[in-house]
């Protein structure tokens, strides 16, 4: 039989990890995350990552550098990174996203 049970997650009880994101709702094939009041800095690392990331910008501005591409992301605006592509992202103004990766990002070291 299916598993179909529901889950509500509590985010003021959602660990954060090593890099600064909250883990919100996590299932076997895809995990939801946030990044949360993300401080205007310099470029990240370059990182490329075993998993595919979609996401959504709920304030700020961030650059979003990927294989030769550059996209300005802002309040309202939905993004991509493709499984593997090397990626970095720049933030211009404080910003927050919400992000699901498929598979988890988190499961099995993914996040190294």
């Amino acid at each position: 039989m299916a598993d179909t049970t529901i889950k509500k997650i509590d985010s003021s009880h959602s660990p954060e990890m090593k890099h600064g994101e909250k883990i919100l709702a996590s299932g076997k094939s895809v995990a939801m995350r946030m990044w949360e009041d993300e401080a205007p800095n310099k470029s990240k690392p370059e990182m490329s990552r075993p998993y595919e990331t979609v996401g959504y910008v709920l304030k700020g501005k961030a650059e979003l550098h990927s294989e030769g591409q550059v996209v300005t992301l802002e309040k309202g605006d939905s993004y991509l990174v493709p499984k593997d592509a090397k990626h970095t992202y720049k933030i211009l103004e404080t910003f927050s996203a919400v992000e699901a990766t498929a598979p988890p990002s988190q499961v099995h070291g993914r996040e190294e």
